[in-house]
């Protein structure tokens, strides 16, 4: 059985000096939901952080996030496409 993303949501994020320019929603198979995955401007371009929270050491730990690199990927993709859509409704 084949996973596929059904609904992005992305909202962007305008901080100065931050990193992080919006946060995004997924929709699996439209019965499971991921919320909270972060966009982020790396040196390399746009990727996505998959949402997490701080352990009783101070690391943090991704609370959902994909198992393989095929599946980060397709994450990546979409909310990426998505976010770049929602830049180019402000650009018109």
């Amino acid at each position: 059985m084949l996973m596929k993303i059904t609904s992005v949501n992305v909202k962007k994020v305008e901080k100065e000096g931050s990193r992080m320019k919006g946060k995004a929603s997924v929709l699996i198979d439209d019965s499971f939901a991921v919320h909270d995955i972060r966009i982020i401007e790396g040196d390399n371009g746009l990727f996505i952080a998959m949402p997490s929270r701080k352990t009783a050491t101070g690391d943090y730990r991704d609370i959902a996030h994909p198992i393989n690199s095929d599946a980060r990927k397709m994450f990546e993709d979409a909310i990426i496409e998505e976010y770049n859509k929602a830049e180019e409704t402000v650009e018109e």
